[in-house]
């Protein structure tokens, strides 16, 4: 989908006549069709969803919300805004090395959003669950006076005992530090859609704007590594922000070698016309990459599951220090290591 039609930010008089199709209309059309894949959702024509766990598997259940104006720009798609919410959410199941189950929706919208920008926000959840095997299990949609806000809840299955936490445990100081993918795409990616970035290639400007607007959920991988890490999380903040959330968490502190970041072509690309924008890559987040610890002993086996980068490691000192270093082992200073809604 490349609708654009941009969803209301005010509740004038004109946007608070009501929609053709009103909240039930809406469901019936655009929202039911997303539910039948999950019998529990009862065609979205009852008060909650119901369903069960097999005896040998633990629910494991994450909620993200976007913010417009906060996580997303006024004009861009509704598909692309739909497909990142739900992908978002799915990159915590990840992390955690849960299947997808199912998925709840709260849409608080602006009074007056037009069906056309249900319809295609809608369409653009089909492309998320075809792509990523989840299917709509309920949900809520109210009108609002202020900004829209749009919620997920999703739940994976895992098995039991098999989801890793953020804390590495006792055999922290010493763990190496590894990624999944690329890191500072969906940073960069902000930085094109927003401008400001000499950009030498528009193939490489798609390919930044595509990676912050509809970021892969590494769930295989995050399958393909139970039992084989110590900690694991995905990274939404920041790259160091959210390793300093896994090293205060495992009561250790980080030392990070930046050249050993990974990056794609289209980022190496962009440093190398803007060697200022590394605070991005490293700090800027919308990554939805796997931050895992795994102990050096278990290293071949955890990159013969899925390929893995190993960027540094847990260090004995204060709980939560970050200290990246630039290839002299020289530390490198940033205004702050990440994203905070402080």
């Amino acid at each position: 989908m490349t609708t654009k039609t941009t969803i209301p930010t005010t509740n004038n008089a004109a946007a608070a006549a009501e929609t053709p199709l009103g909240e039930f209309g809406r469901i019936a059309r655009w929202f039911s069709p997303l539910a039948a894949g999950f019998p529990g959702a009862r065609g979205l024509t009852d008060d909650a969803a119901v369903f069960g766990v097999p005896a040998d598997m633990e629910l494991v259940v994450t909620t993200d919300a976007m913010a417009a104006g906060v996580h997303f720009l006024p004009d861009e798609s509704p598909a692309d805004i739909a497909y990142k919410l739900l992908a978002v959410n799915l990159s915590d199941l990840a992390a955690k090395g849960a299947e997808p189950l199912a998925y709840s929706l709260a849409l608080c919208l602006p009074k007056g959003t037009p069906d056309d920008w249900v319809a295609a926000f809608a369409a653009g959840l089909a492309e998320a669950q075809k792509r990523f095997g989840v299917a709509l299990s309920g949900g809520d949609s109210v009108s609002t006076r202020g900004p829209a806000v749009l919620s997920v809840t999703a739940m994976g299955l895992v098995p039991k005992g098999g989801a890793p936490s953020r804390n590495a445990g006792p055999d922290a100081p010493g763990a190496l530090i590894c990624v999944t993918g690329t890191i500072g795409d969906g940073a960069l990616g902000l930085g094109c859609a927003l401008g400001g970035l000499n950009w030498p290639d528009d193939g490489q400007r798609g390919y930044l704007l595509d990676r912050l607007r509809r970021p892969t959920p590494r769930l295989a991988a995050g399958r393909a590594l139970r039992g084989l890490v110590l900690a694991a999380m995905d990274i939404s903040d920041g790259l160091l922000a959210d390793l300093a959330h896994m090293a205060r968490t495992s009561g250790v502190a980080a030392e990070v070698d930046v050249a050993a970041v990974p990056l794609s072509p289209a980022a190496r690309a962009v440093l190398a016309a803007n060697p200022e924008r590394l605070a991005d890559v490293l700090t800027g987040g919308d990554d939805y990459e796997l931050l895992v610890a795994v102990a050096p002993e278990r290293l071949s086996a955890a990159q013969a599951a899925t390929p893995l980068a190993v960027i540094g490691r847990f260090v004995d000192g204060p709980a939560g220090r970050v200290t990246a270093l630039d290839a002299a082992g020289a530390p490198l200073v940033f205004p702050r290591l990440g994203w905070t809604h402080d």
